[in-house]
């Protein structure tokens, strides 16, 4: 297939930065390439034949290996290939010429002629320019410029050619295919993609089993450490470091799941100074050694303790940083000390203890001559504690900090303190092992959330070491990719743009015509899929009412066999369900369009994740039903069982292809990544509510958990009623001002004789539709309001429902009020309003697009006051309760409420829930769990009509996301009820 190249941009005079790759429509030019000649362009490729490649043979290693790939990458756009070679050029040949700024030849001679302009590139950190060069050198009439700052300059500005050319940083990982161009041209002018505003920019190979584990060993060869064959090895790193680069990155923490990165196979090391690129050790893993080479060795039969074992836990720290360098090993060398696999420490938690640790690390690093190598600290779970407690490493380390592990930043750097030579960093999460459960099966980052907790970071002074846990990198694509753009240069995406991003990162992958459809695919997916990971569909957090939430911890309940989603209230979970179908369908129809070749990608960049995840809400929706059907006696009962049970047989078709048909096979054993056993304690043992079940989700009926339920039907007629599906005798509250679906009965069947029923109102002008019929196993019948005819006031009209012998009287309270509406108006007991429905406000505020649960959210802006103004009808007097539902941040997160102008409530979201301390507890899970922090306030309404409720935010991280206005009628959902009607 055939896909040219995108949007026209002219030749610049002066260094400016390259836009982004772009979708536009005349196909021809993108950023500073063109698959058209024209005035001044650069032919790398035309008629047949490709500008020759030239180096300098005494460049950096990287800078020749990076030559090799945009040699291999035009060949693959064009089907010509270039040759290659260093410090000659071929007679009568226009070449392309790559190098370092002080380090090659080549690029030095043009810079001394005067030929080649330097300036705003020379001197800074990974800066490159690309430039037509007229006479560069004698005897060469023009030349291609590819020149860097230093050695990962010049490999980024080699791979910003490639991704102009059309290659994908993934085109390994998700076999996407690169697009035919006949010829390619460089623009004339001098372009760049800027200096990084995040020094060094990261990921986390992490929580790699069973996925990576199982596969790269077997794809790449097995780690080469005795009796370690499950390590991972060089060639598994080469194709992780070529994708950093591709994407800009330049940091790693290497897997640490039972793997050695320098004992795994001992090229490892030598491949990323190869690659050019800075090698860091995690949170757990101090002084440049994973704590799987103490786990390994004699030593690490001994303790693990600081305070009873520290002359050999000195000695080990020692040879990591020998190792590092001997071996000349750019990294970034982690200080302090967690327990071994990644827990608290076993010694306590002094700061006595932790300056101790530093000092002595600190000690060996000048004692080898490697004190002047960067350094972090890096305060995850229980070590924020001693920053904290006022504890500050020397002043030239770096200090990061970290989200909760669900993205939501737990500190940023107080303003009031002094600047920090090392300066800040952070660590972000888009994969996590632990409590409220383990989310690692596809991505489930909402990029507005993410945008917002960096932006918040970066303009807070944190620009030092950026570093992502993206578990396996693969599954992590676009949140991976966005996280390193951003770090990149956050001022040029803006929330407004990220939208445009998206589309930008399809047309990278899928090109300019299909790029605005998958991206809205993938906007909806990450809106839909961040209200809940799919690890927790059957885990049901709630709070006990009659437990003090403050100082009780028992007061929130875990039911592992509870679906968060109302299955009776609001047709919550129908809705749910309804939208997660309606966006596979456009997964699938998308998919009908996407070229043979690029298939295998689409599948993986997109249609796995959508296709799967619906899967499993329809999977969860008809186990919970078949339950609550069992429990009622249908005769439906064990259809949803089967219902059920299909759905996990698709659920492992959609596996089976990934493991076995994908790519030619070459993904096999992949998809193994369980998501469907967990909480299962009866197999899985007590660490169940939140650990992965180790058995993967092979065909086996019991992992459905929790069990799906079978009855016996007894032969004969029995007729059952149920209330928007459950059990009860009186349906929610009529109201011509209700936005919530219509209203409706069941009619099911205990048996196996089919019956006749009718359903009869003693009022004229209250419709039951079917009002009859026969009843095979159920039937539905929605229940409406003919309000021109409905007297003013309350009424109760009974429903007679009759069939198989028996009757059941309905009560149906039927409400129409004697007021005008203004603004959002109350029925069915509240009043639900979201965050931009406000009527007025005081001060900026940020519209969050999608960043909540069921619509956008708002956020403070700047000093003053921060207020709005939220117009509502009530027919309610006398007591209500007001919730506001924030997104889950940590800190302060104080806000007030008001209705008409009474003293405001301040709460302190956060203080009022003890949602987080420096371990995290129970509450922090289940608002992580929930994505929300819900807190509510009482106030007293003295009068039915029109008020005005008012919400202050007085923290800066105040995210609201909605108000619901509780007259009485609340019942339990997890997205809240719907929206209410505004007039």
């Amino acid at each position: 297939m055939r896909r040219h190249l995108a949007a026209a941009v002219a030749a610049l005079a002066v260094l400016t930065p390259t836009p982004a790759p772009a979708a536009d429509h005349d196909h021809k030019t993108t950023g500073y390439l063109s698959t058209q000649a024209g005035p001044g362009r650069f032919p790398l490729v035309a008629r047949g034949a490709a500008a020759p490649i030239v180096t300098s043979a005494n460049d950096y290693p990287g800078v020749l290996r990076v030559a090799g790939d945009l040699q291999s990458d035009l060949g693959a756009a064009t089907g010509v290939t270039p040759r290659a070679g260093q410090d000659t050029i071929p007679a009568g040949r226009d070449p392309i010429i790559i190098g370092t700024i002080g380090r090659s030849a080549l690029i030095d001679r043009m810079i001394a002629a005067g030929r080649l302009d330097t300036r705003g590139v020379a001197g800074k950190w990974e800066t490159s320019l690309q430039q037509v060069v007229e006479h560069p050198l004698p005897g060469v009439r023009r030349a291609f410029v590819i020149a860097g700052s230093d050695q990962r300059g010049t490999i980024y500005g080699v791979y910003d050619v490639s991704r102009l050319i059309g290659v994908s940083p993934w085109h390994f990982w998700d076999d996407v295919p690169v697009p035919h161009a006949d010829a390619l041209y460089a623009l004339p002018g001098r372009h760049s993609q800027g200096t990084p505003k995040v020094k060094y920019r990261g990921i986390f190979i992490n929580d790699e089993n069973p996925d990576t584990g199982t596969w790269a060993p077997a794809f790449f060869g097995p780690g080469k450490a005795p009796g370690y064959p499950g390590g991972l090895n060089a060639n598994y790193y080469a194709k992780v470091f070529e994708t950093m680069l591709r994407l800009k990155a330049n940091y790693l923490w290497p897997a640490v799941w039972g793997r050695a990165f320098a004992e795994d196979d001992p090229a490892n090391h030598a491949t990323a100074s190869y690659y050019g690129v800075v090698m860091g050790t995690s949170h757990e893993a101090p002084m440049m050694r994973g704590i799987e080479e103490w786990n390994r060795h004699p030593a690490g039969t001994r303790e693990w303790s600081f305070r009873r074992n520290p002359d050999a836990i000195k000695d080990y720290w020692r040879t990591g940083i020998q190792r590092m360098r001997d071996q000349d090993i750019e990294g970034v060398v982690t200080l302090g000390m967690r327990g071994n696999g990644d827990v608290s420490l076993p010694d306590g938690d002094g700061i006595d203890l932790m300056d101790s640790i530093i000092s002595s690390q600190r000690r060996i690093l000048a004692e080898e001559g490697m004190l002047g190598a960067p350094q972090v600290q890096t305060l995850y779970k229980e070590v924020q504690r001693y920053w904290d407690q006022g504890y500050r490493p020397p002043d030239d380390v770096t200090v990061v900090f970290c989200d909760d592990n669900w993205g939501n930043m737990r500190r940023l750097p107080d303003p009031a303190l002094p600047a920090r030579s090392g300066g800040y960093g952070l660590y972000y999460h888009f994969d996590y092992v632990g409590d409220g459960r383990n989310y690692k099966w596809v991505d489930t980052a909402n990029l507005t959330n993410t945008w917002e907790q960096l932006n918040r970071a970066y303009r807070s002074g944190v620009d030092r070491l950026w570093v992502a846990n993206v578990g396996d990198l693969k599954n992590e694509e676009e949140p991976a990719q966005f996280f390193l753009d951003y770090a990149w240069n956050p001022d040029a995406i803006g929330v407004d743009g990220i939208r445009d991003w998206e589309r930008r990162y399809a047309a990278e992958n899928f090109g300019g015509p299909l790029a605005a459809d998958i991206a809205e695919v993938l906007s909806r997916y990450g809106v839909l899929q961040s209200r809940r990971k799919p690890e927790l569909l059957n885990r049901r957090i709630t709070v006990d009412p009659a437990k003090d939430l403050k100082t009780d911890p028992s007061a929130v309940v875990y039911d592992d066999q509870g679906n968060p989603f109302s299955i009776t209230d609001y047709a919550e979970m129908d809705r749910v369900v309804t939208q997660w179908q309606a966006l596979a369908a456009r997964a699938e129809r998308l998919k009908a369009r996407v070229p043979e070749a690029w298939q295998d990608a689409y599948y993986q960049l997109v249609y796995y994740q959508v296709a799967a995840t619906a899967n499993l809400y329809e999977l969860r929706r008809a186990e919970f039903t078949n339950i609550m059907y069992a429990a009622q006696g249908r005769a439906a009962t064990n259809d949803l069982a089967a219902e059920a049970e299909a759905r996990f047989a698709a659920d492992q078709a959609l596996n089976a292809h990934y493991n076995t048909a994908l790519a030619g096979g070459k993904w096999r054993d992949w998809q193994l990544q369980p998501k469907i056993g967990y909480g299962n304690v009866a197999r899985y043992g007590p660490n169940a509510p939140w650990q992965q079940p180790e058995l993967n989700n092979v065909a086996l009926p019991d992992e459905i958990y929790p069990y799906l339920k079978r009855i016996e039907v007894p032969a004969g007629a029995s007729m059952g009623v149920a209330l928007d599906g459950g059990d009860a005798t009186t349906l929610p509250e009529f109201s011509p001002w209700q936005s919530q679906p219509r209203q409706y009965l069941e009619v099911y069947n205990k048996g196996t004789t089919p019956f006749a029923y009718t359903i009869t109102a003693d009022q004229p002008w209250v419709h039951v539709t079917p009002a009859s019929g026969t009843v095979d196993k159920q039937v539905r019948a929605t229940v409406s309001v003919d309000w021109k005819r409905a007297p003013a006031g309350v009424t109760d009209v009974q429903l007679r429902v009759e069939g198989a012998g028996s009757s059941v009287l309905v009560r149906a309270p039927i409400r129409d009020p004697e007021l005008t509406p203004r603004g959002f108006a109350e029925a069915n007991g509240y009043v639900s309003i979201p965050a931009t429905g406000f009527d007025r406000k005081a001060g900026d505020w940020r519209v969050l697009p999608g960043i909540g649960k069921s619509g956008d959210g708002v956020m403070p802006l700047g000093a003053g006051e921060s207020r709005l103004d939220y117009r509502v009808t009530l027919t309610t007097t006398g007591p209500v309760r007001i919730s506001a539902l924030l997104m889950p941040r940590n800190g302060q997160l104080r806000y007030s409420v008001s209705i008409d102008g009474a003293a405001p409530q301040v709460v302190d979201a956060v203080a009022e829930t003890g949602a987080i301390d420096t371990t995290m507890n129970r509450q922090w899970a289940r608002n992580t769990s929930d994505n929300v922090n819900i807190t509510t306030t009482t106030h007293q309404v003295g009068r039915a009509g029109t008020h005005t409720v008012t919400f202050r935010a007085i923290d800066p991280a105040v995210i609201l996301q909605r108000l619901i206005v509780d007259t009485g009628g609340v019942k339990y959902s997890y997205l809240g009820p719907p929206t209410s009607r505004r007039f």
